[in-house]
């Protein structure tokens, strides 16, 4: 299946991923309140750490190796059972492990036990097998069925601050469904066979070495919310996953851009089509940097009337929380295409690993520091100088190999756009009370404006870099897979 299509694929369902929680999430946070929206996201961040070490590095390790293996039906089954075996025997000893804690050891247990079906679905989680094979079709159409069922659950049967376990029951069993849906579809592919344990070990060391980088990810992404429940109250953390909700839009493109790439990148890198690679690398910048530039500014620029609006009162905090979050989707974005596109392709773990265990180490110091005195906003600060930092260490790591620096100058642009968009929505006064209809009129305005700059900018670009041979040469490809799976 093309680029394109797969591209259209994530891209559909990333944004029905940021519809959704646009209709639930106003409900939620009125009904089940900040403090409830706390105490979930507090018992889901522990309940991730263990679905982090079911995993291992299996989204990226496995999604490569199915990549590099699939030509053979024979070959793609010894890969596939040999990986699964490994998944498999850390699910269980961690499974395990979560029930001691929720029996023993959770503040809330029953929150902690509902939440077991979450860490369930990690043992049964095969979605890079199905990536690895460029087969997002499947596995997306699926979690779209389930994800609105799952909605349609959450207005059904959640109507007060007292059914915050049913909103964890829901949520868990919608994520443990979507993993088993996908099951039944693996013969088409490829079957579980009996492989020798070498065969499974095999799998191990390169699996555990992109794992780091998972656990040291987890440190600034998911910590930080078990931090600010230890340090400060389940308030600040609901203010704060609040927040993170709106910094997933301009996050969730970028991913799909990555998630569909990083096969086709590897599968490139295996056969040492360099120049074809960087060409890829050059546009997939750009693009990343005119969308979350777009997005991150424009989100800003209609803050203040949205939050008010969008979660009810008493959010004021989330104002301040998104505004300083926004800025690291920038750097978030560019370091996306780098570790996707260029550095995992390339099997050059090492950089990755040190990039983000810096990262790690940055956050959890500005954390520690920051969140006794300043609570979420200190946690919003520790994740924007750990993406900055890990951004900036694979930019100086692949400069050598990569022109990073030109390809920096020609996507910078989009940031001077969007500051200008952000600047002139802000300052020029617009004599209209509705909020909502305030949103929409800035929205249009917004939109016109960094269209037509980047518009212009591009033309000028094209003229006099080049770029246009690229990405005609980009658009043949993308036919020519096209007419192949005709």
């Amino acid at each position: 299946m093309s680029i394109k299509k797969n591209f259209i694929y994530n891209v559909i369902y990333q944004i029905l991923l940021m519809i959704l929680p646009l209709i639930t999430t106003p409900y939620i946070s009125r009904v089940i309140g900040v403090k409830g929206i706390g105490l979930y996201s507090y018992s889901y961040s522990i309940a991730s750490y263990f679905t982090i070490f079911i995993m291992l590095g299996l989204n990226n390790y496995g999604n490569r190796t199915i990549a590099m293996a699939k030509e053979s039906r024979e070959e793609l089954s010894r890969t596939f059972s040999g990986i699964y075996i490994t998944q498999l025997t850390c699910g269980l000893v961690l499974s395990a492990i979560y029930l001691l804690y929720s029996l023993f050891m959770a503040s809330d247990h029953l929150l902690a036990l509902i939440q077991f079906m979450y860490v369930l679905s990690a043992v049964l989680d095969i979605n890079w097998f199905f990536f690895g094979l460029e087969q997002f079709k499947l596995t997306i159409t699926r979690n779209i069925v389930i994800k609105l069922t799952t909605t349609g659950c959450i207005f059904l049967f959640i109507n007060s601050d007292q059914d915050i376990y049913r909103y964890c029951l829901i949520m868990s069993a919608g994520i443990l469904a979507s993993q088993i849906s996908i099951w039944p579809f693996v013969r088409r592919h490829a079957v579980l066979i009996k492989v020798a344990p070498s065969e499974v070990i095999q799998h191990f060391k390169p699996n555990i070495v992109l794992f780091i980088p998972v656990v040291a990810i987890s440190l600034y992404k998911i910590l930080d919310k078990i931090m600010l429940g230890i340090l400060s109250n389940m308030n600040e953390v609901g203010y704060y996953e609040c927040s993170e909700k709106l910094i997933s839009i301009p996050v969730a493109l970028i991913n799909a851009l990555g998630i569909v790439m990083l096969p086709r990148m590897s599968s490139l890198v295996s056969k040492g089509k360099k120049e074809e690679t960087l060409n890829y690398i050059r546009i997939s910048l750009i693009f990343a940097s005119f969308i979350s530039s777009a997005l991150a500014f424009g989100i800003c620029s209609v803050i203040r009337e949205f939050v008010p609006l969008f979660y009810g009162n008493g959010y004021d905090r989330c104002i301040q929380l998104i505004n300083i979050l926004m800025i690291a989707t920038i750097f978030l974005s560019w370091a996306n295409v780098i570790r996707t596109q260029y550095l995992i392709p390339n099997k050059l773990d090492s950089i990755y690993i040190e990039s983000v265990f810096l990262g790690a180490v940055v956050n959890i110091i500005i954390n520690l520091f920051m969140i006794p005195y300043f609570r979420s906003t200190g946690a919003a600060i520790g994740t924007v100088c750990a993406e900055s930092i890990v951004c900036i260490f694979q930019f100086c790591a692949v400069s050598k190999e990569i022109p990073i620096m030109k390809y920096c100058k020609e996507s910078v642009a989009f940031l001077f756009i969007g500051a200008a968009m952000l600047v002139c929505l802000r300052l020029v006064p617009m004599p209209i009370t509705d909020p909502l209809l305030l949103i929409v009129v800035k929205a249009i305005i917004g939109g016109v404006f960094y269209l037509s700059i980047s518009w212009l900018y591009l033309k000028g670009m094209v003229s006099s870099t080049g770029l246009q041979n690229y990405s005609q040469s980009f658009k043949r490809k993308i036919k020519t897979c096209y007419k192949r799976k005709k």
